[in-house]
């Protein structure tokens, strides 16, 4: 849903960003490693010292750079399989740092070992929904199937509860049980997307390998 309304939105409304910074000269592969590098140090400075609000204003200054990339690059007509396949490899950067930030807060001064695990298992879980979609594609499939939380869900209802979850240290009482609340949902969820994903391109492998085996058996018939 995110992936389909909310980065429509965001596209139309950072286009004239896009188009100042081509006017500077800036190339769309610069916009994604400089984005990059500001959610991986805002994930691995502040999180692990507990100043989620602080980390998660300055992930969202630069994680917006992966729809400003893109549009940066069809303004200029340079789509490209280097940018596509640069892009996608830093964002796994990108996501692993922001669950990794959480899991070392717990491994340290959180002191919970139960919500480390749970962040290290977003972590895995959402490099392996990637990877799912990205070998299903390699091999011909469509993999078409809307999981029900992708890249888009994981990052907004993570980032949110952690911004939000941050306020705790401007003595807003209880508010730090939303991260948990959300590790645990976005766990689950991705599990979930996981499950989806293996499904549908066991379905449709089966539906490819079939349509070849009748292929082959009527060029044999004829």
């Amino acid at each position: 849903m995110l992936n389909k309304y909310a980065r429509a939105f965001f596209t139309r409304v950072l286009t004239p960003f896009a188009a100042f910074l081509i006017r500077r000269g800036v190339s769309p592969d610069t916009v994604t490693l400089i984005g990059t590098a500001g959610v991986v140090a805002g994930a691995l400075v502040f999180y692990p010292r507990g100043e989620f609000f602080w980390g998660t204003v300055v992930i969202t200054l630069f994680v917006f750079s992966d729809l400003v990339d893109g549009n940066m690059a069809r303004q200029l007509g340079r789509s490209s399989r280097w940018g596509a396949f640069l892009d996608s490899t830093l964002d796994r950067v990108a996501d692993g740092a922001i669950f990794g930030g959480f899991a070392l807060w717990y491994a340290g001064r959180g002191d919970d070992i139960a919500l480390c695990a749970v962040s290290i298992f977003c972590l895995a879980s959402g490099q392996v929904v990637s990877y799912t979609k990205a070998r299903g594609e390699s091999i011909g499939l469509p993999v078409a199937v809307n999981g029900l939380v992708e890249r888009a869900e994981r990052l907004v209802i993570s980032l949110v509860a952690a911004g939000f979850s941050g306020l705790h240290a401007f003595g807003v009482p209880g508010i730090q049980v939303l991260l948990p609340i959300a590790l645990w949902i976005v766990a689950v969820g991705s599990l979930i997307t996981l499950i989806q994903r293996v499904v549908t391109v066991r379905r449709e492998s089966a539906e490819a390998d079939a349509e070849a085996r009748n292929a082959s058996h009527g060029g044999a018939a004829t």
